[in-house]
């Protein structure tokens, strides 16, 4: 089930259950998972996109294998916050694998998320072919770490 909003998703959640981000990009999808404790997000892998099943079942996959209680996805609005083709994008992939999988998904808004990223790559003095191979997915990381502050403020004053 699709929760626009992040208190209605925070709702959704399971207990003690870790939260998937991913960094959807045509090419690649970066995924980063949190702890059970909903505190930090760790860059986990970069999935090469091929086609949405194929996509979908690595996604499952990995979502089944660490027992992910919801997900987070990237949403890439304009810098003026409205939404353009690649949003459209990311809802309609939100939709069809809310088909295949039940728990929660949210969206959370990614601007300057991949700037993050590289920033902190290159002040880890990461080379230029290393920084290619992870920037996804520590892009995902970004994404869901804002997300995991934004549920950790909710319970703080909910």
């Amino acid at each position: 089930m699709i929760q626009e909003e992040i208190e209605d998703f925070a709702a959704a959640l399971p207990r003690d259950r870790a939260l998937a981000g991913l960094d959807l990009g045509t090419k690649t999808i970066g995924v980063a998972l949190s702890d059970r404790l909903l505190t930090v997000a760790t860059p986990v892998e970069t999935v090469k996109r091929k086609k949405f099943t194929l996509d979908a079942e690595r996604l499952l996959e990995i979502l089944a294998k660490r027992e992910i209680g919801g997900v987070v996805l990237g949403l890439p609005r304009n810098m003026d916050g409205s939404e353009g083709p690649r949003c459209q994008s990311t809802r309609a992939f939100a939709r069809n694998f809310s088909r295949l999988w039940d728990g929660p998904i949210t969206f959370w808004d990614e601007r300057l998320s991949t700037v993050a990223a590289e920033r902190a790559l290159l002040e880890a003095d990461t080379s230029r072919a290393k920084r290619a191979e992870l920037i996804d997915h520590v892009a995902a990381s970004y994404i869901l770490q804002g997300a995991l502050d934004r549920l950790r403020h909710l319970r703080a004053n909910g």
